[in-house]
């Protein structure tokens, strides 16, 4: 029975907000009328006046008699009150603002919400990272990556650039450590990096990599890695962005173009990073492009 009572209470709620705008649509339309009535009234008076009793008849706009301006003018207020009542009103009225301000607030609710599970995101990590730190502070933690000058490393899981210097540059920083990677990343390379161990990070439980060890989570991988006093994070740009915090340093070598891609290196904040050392290359026919070596420590 309550139930019921709720109902109805819904159903005469909704019967009176019907009322009221059937009201207010009447008194739309009445006061119309009467704004045309008034025209038609106002207008012939005007002629009347200017041409029967000749009134300001030395009043002339453009050959015609002041009361043909006055009748022009009022007509077109008319036209604005009658598209005001039928158009504007009609379908631009009260409900229709309390449409467009629910369609609002709700794209703003999406937005804080995804604004909040971020942050609540970044604050997971960051709580680990310091964690992880503690407890293995004897390693240096190295990203190593190569990224364009908007951060792009890669695009279709795939490099977009040829760079010979910098191909051997990673072979000689990462030769005889361990290196750790996405499943993608992995993927992308036709085998296992020789003279080094391989630690792929996959959400995939049953995941298998040929002389590769399988990990679910960057700080299992550094677990792994516990007894490399350097341990090289490869990528990708998720896998960047996760360990970026809890890194002691940074390998990049940055590519002097601007380039389209789909995977990207996360900004250097550099109140965190200070830039140690840098060496910069030119382009020839080894390299696509100019290109600088840049390591950063952790302040």
């Amino acid at each position: 029975m309550a139930f019921k009572g709720e109902k109805n209470d819904k159903i005469n709620e909704d019967q009176i907000k019907l009322i009221e705008a059937a009201q207010k649509r009447v008194k739309q339309k009445k006061f119309l009328f009467f704004h045309f009535s008034l025209m038609i009234f106002g207008n012939i008076s005007f002629l009347v006046i200017n041409l029967l009793f000749e009134f300001k008849k030395e009043i002339i706009f453009f050959n015609y008699p002041w009361s043909y301006l006055a009748i022009t003018f009022w007509f077109l207020l008319f036209l604005m009150h009658t598209y005001n009542v039928f158009i504007t009103n009609k379908f631009m009225g009260k409900n229709w603002e309390e449409k467009q301000i629910k369609k609002l607030v709700s794209k703003q609710e999406i937005k804080i919400a995804k604004i909040k599970m971020e942050f609540e995101k970044e604050a997971r990590i960051k709580a680990e990272s310091e964690i992880f730190n503690q407890n293995n502070s004897g390693n240096c933690i190295t990203l190593i990556a190569a990224a364009s000058e908007n951060n792009v490393i890669g695009n279709d899981n795939k490099l977009i650039w040829h760079l010979s210097d910098d191909l051997k540059h990673f072979k000689e920083l990462t030769k005889g450590h361990c290196v750790i990677m996405g499943r993608k990343t992995f993927e992308s390379m036709p085998k296992a990096l020789p003279n080094r161990t391989n630690i792929v990070i996959t959400r995939k439980n049953n995941y298998e990599a040929k002389d590769a060890i399988v990990v679910h989570s960057i700080h299992e991988a550094l677990e792994k890695a516990e007894n490399d006093n350097q341990p090289f994070i490869i990528g990708g740009g998720e896998i960047y962005r996760q360990s970026i915090l809890i890194s002691d340093r940074i390998e990049l070598t940055r590519v002097h173009a601007k380039l389209d891609g789909d995977a990207f290196f996360p900004e250097i904040d550099y109140k965190i990073w200070n830039e140690v050392s840098s060496e910069k290359r030119f382009k020839d026919e080894k390299h696509d492009f100019d290109f600088t070596f840049i390591r950063y420590n952790k302040k």
